[in-house]
């Protein structure tokens, strides 16, 4: 079963563009340099493909096109986050392409806000709350919320079905 999600704690700061994110360290497996990933024929446009991370099939899904942003190269700069989400009681891996990773943030409640109901182009249950950190806020993210039912399928079925050359 999954760790208990808190609105405190230690958050992995990355960014999108100008705009920063962040998730709860409890849902980071691993930080990866960007790598070759073998694409999957009729595959959503946000999902990559699949890498192969020490034996297991990890699909890759890219952060920029999920969150309708442009598509942009990879740079140096460019990682991916290894994250479990909770589908059906059970953990899915998913790697999340991200423009950089910042920095892990330790966060009180007296640094956090609600999410915002107007003026943001990404959907408000996608976002826990804000945080307001050196006069910026970041987005504090949940990633469960990010996909619907069909898509955690269909990256379940990717988690355990593709073959990876």
């Amino acid at each position: 079963m999954a760790a208990q999600k808190n609105k405190e704690g230690s958050y992995l700061s990355f960014k999108l563009g100008d705009e920063v994110f962040a998730v709860h360290v409890n849902e980071v497996l691993n930080i990866l340099e960007m790598t070759k990933i073998t694409a999957i024929p009729k595959a959503p446009k946000y999902l990559k493909g699949v890498i192969n991370l020490r034996g297991m099939v990890l699909p890759v899904v890219d952060a920029r096109i999920k969150f309708n942003m442009d598509e942009l190269g990879y740079t140096t700069n460019t990682c991916i986050i290894v994250m479990d989400l909770e589908w059906n009681e059970e953990l899915l891996h998913v790697g999340f392409i991200v423009d950089q990773v910042l920095e892990v943030l330790e966060l009180d409640s007296s640094h956090i806000e609600p999410a915002p109901t107007l003026g943001t182009s990404y959907k408000a249950e996608f976002i826990t709350g804000m945080a307001r950190v050196n006069d910026d806020f970041v987005m504090l993210l949940n990633m469960e919320k990010i996909f619907s039912l069909n898509e955690l399928s269909v990256l379940k079925a990717e988690n355990t079905g593709a073959e990876v050359s």
